[in-house]
């Protein structure tokens, strides 16, 4: 039965879910408070679909790691602490997500829903014809330790349990991939390629994926900012906006970092928390001193993708809350990296900087599908794989809102597990 359907957030997530929605034959409505879709995190992402080599930030030894990274010079990670007690209880179920055993769990159900979302992604791409700078080459983590690399071959016994292709690189392995990597050949030690990961422009897709909803009938309602949710007994009654109120038969809230902020008037706890990310974009001058796809330098979890002629490089996990300032001192790991990976590349002096919130819980999985309200429904806590498994995710939340069974089984993707 065809329903209508209000979308609240108009990144990749909600805009994949507006595509799915609609082609089921819903009447969809989103709404966001940006003036275009995609203008948050979506926006300058690092540009990879790694539904393969994407794993848990909550891994073995992080704690350790972590403390060691708040001492160096370029560390992946910055913590400003604040009195947010939303930000202590997060960290501490992140620390409790740590262990092998935890790890492997989240590990599989990540990977269930981000393998299921790049056949959808791969099957809307024949469809539809998208384009958004794509590159099908894989995924290149590249290693500049032995510890590391060392590291890396033994947890491979858990790809191979999953079922997840890759290959072990030696240094002339990572250089054949990406040649451009010669002139440095000394920094690194090997790499694991993760053949079927793919990339692109995050921006581009969710923009031309939402021209396409928009030419089926999706309607967009931009500029219009959410106030709250207004409920009656067991049922989402409308949503307040300074635009008036929109009235649905099925509510969705794909805000990612701040849909716990919404949800929490309703007495909905969603453990989701910002984590602040940056990336820099340069224009490339020399194509041939650039990478040809997208890699990952492991040791500073930088992740740098070719996006036609444009040299994307993006990371750092920043706790801070909500803010979103962007010193340009934030990015200077990212320019360390690059400049030492590819330094006659681009033009650094070029580089457009950005700054966006990724929705992280603390085991890593998302949270999608239904909430204490028969007519609400999530679709948020992607973290760093919004883009990876945004199809997967939008195409399940349409199966479940139409009554159907999902393709995936959701055991330990849904709200039910933070019960």
């Amino acid at each position: 039965m065809a329903m209508k359907v209000l979308i609240l957030g108009s990144g990749v997530i909600g805009v994949a879910s507006a595509y799915y929605l609609n082609k089921a034959g819903h009447d969809v409505t989103v709404i966001d408070r940006a003036e275009a879709v995609g203008r948050e995190t979506s926006f300058a992402n690092g540009g990879q679909i790694s539904w393969g080599a994407g794993d848990p930030w909550a891994a073995p030894g992080i704690a350790w790691t972590a403390f060691k990274w708040l001492f160096k010079p370029h560390s992946p990670l910055v913590l400003r602490p604040r009195l947010d007690p939303a930000m202590w209880l997060w960290m501490l179920r992140f620390l409790r997500n740590a262990t092998p055993e935890r790890y492997a769990i989240n590990r599989e159900r990540m990977l269930r829903l981000a393998r299921y979302s790049h056949e959808c992604l791969k099957e809307l791409r024949q469809e539809t014809g998208v384009e958004y700078e794509q590159q099908t080459r894989g995924t290149l983590i590249l290693f500049r330790t032995q510890k590391d690399m060392d590291k890396a071959a033994a947890m491979t016994a858990l790809l191979d349990r999953f079922g997840v292709p890759y290959q072990l690189l030696s240094r002339s392995g990572c250089l054949a991939h990406e040649p451009a990597l010669k002139p440095v050949r000394d920094k690194i030690v090997g790499g694991v390629h993760y053949p079927e990961d793919e990339s692109g422009d995050c921006h581009q897709f969710t923009h031309r994926l939402a021209q396409l909803a928009e030419n089926a009938g999706v309607r967009f309602q931009m500029q219009t900012t959410i106030n709250r949710l207004e409920a009656t007994g067991e049922n989402i009654t409308c949503v307040a906006t300074d635009s008036g109120e929109f009235v649905a038969d099925a509510y969705i809230v794909a805000c990612g970092s701040y849909s716990p902020l919404l949800l929490r008037p309703l007495g909905i706890k969603l453990p989701v928390y910002p984590l602040k990310g940056y990336s820099i974009t340069i224009p490339i001058t020399n194509p041939g001193a650039a990478p040809i796809g997208s890699l990952t330098d492991e040791s500073h979890k930088v992740v740098i993708t070719r996006l036609g002629e444009r040299l994307r490089a993006a990371g750092t996990a920043e706790l801070a809350g909500y803010d979103l300032s962007l010193p340009r001192s934030r990015c200077a790991t990212l320019t360390h990296v690059v400049r030492d990976l590819f330094p006659n590349a681009g033009d650094f002096a070029r580089a457009e900087y950005w700054t966006g919130l990724r929705p992280m819980t603390p085991d890593n999985p998302p949270v999608i599908g239904a909430t204490p309200f028969r007519n609400l429904f999530l679709n948020t806590g992607h973290g760093t794989l919004g883009w990876t498994m945004s199809c997967g995710s939008g195409k399940v939340l349409t199966d479940l809102v139409s009554g159907r069974r999902p393709d995936i089984d959701l055991d330990g993707l849904t709200l039910a597990r933070f019960s």
